[in-house]
């Protein structure tokens, strides 16, 4: 059910005779365990699941539904002496500048976010470099990436390289893109 709104960012209620439509842009954030148990991966060695049972599990997620959502990661579990230790992050106020001038970007560029371009736009805006490109296509090939789940690809490496104040898509763009379609590669 949430194909639709994902996709067109409007959901139609129908009742009966009557029937309504609303707006419904929204971003999903969603996370699930990495197997049954919840300790695939896990450094403790506790997961005793069966790779049929974890391709079980993580087929109750459609298809169409994991092509709609860019970001697939794996998150590890954190050891407990990492996790009361104080790592050295990047401040918040100095993402928040970099986010801010990349989404200026892209509204000077095309008058709207990378996220909300439509195909002929993403074939005008997104165009990677050939070595990109190349990369990109065996992409396709070893993950059978759909043309849905291709073009979403194509978006997030503009915005990586917006990101790093790059015009161009470079291979490095579309190299972190597509490592972000973790559970592409699962399947």
């Amino acid at each position: 059910m949430l194909r639709g709104p994902l996709e067109s960012g409007r959901v139609a209620i129908s009742r009966a005779a009557r029937q309504a439509e609303f707006p419904a842009r929204f971003q999903l954030i969603a996370a699930m365990n990495p197997c049954p148990c919840g300790y695939l991966g896990h450094f403790s060695g506790k997961c005793r699941c069966t790779p049929d049972q974890v391709a079980r599990y993580r087929g109750k997620i459609s298809g169409p539904l994991m092509d709609r959502i860019d970001i697939h990661l794996e998150v590890p579990a954190v050891p407990q002496e990492d996790l009361l230790s104080q790592a050295a992050g990047e401040a918040t106020d100095a993402v928040r500048g970099r986010v801010a001038a990349a989404h200026r970007v892209q509204i000077e560029r095309q008058g709207k976010s990378n996220s909300s371009l439509a195909t002929r736009e993403i074939e005008r805006w997104c165009r990677p470099e050939t070595a990109a490109e190349g990369l990109l296509r065996r992409a396709i090939v070893r993950l059978n990436l759909s043309a849905r789940a291709y073009h979403r690809v194509l978006k997030l490496a503009r915005t990586i390289a917006d990101l790093a104040r790059s015009e161009a898509i470079a291979l490095t763009h579309v190299a972190e893109a597509i490592q972000y379609r973790k559970l592409d590669r699962a399947h």
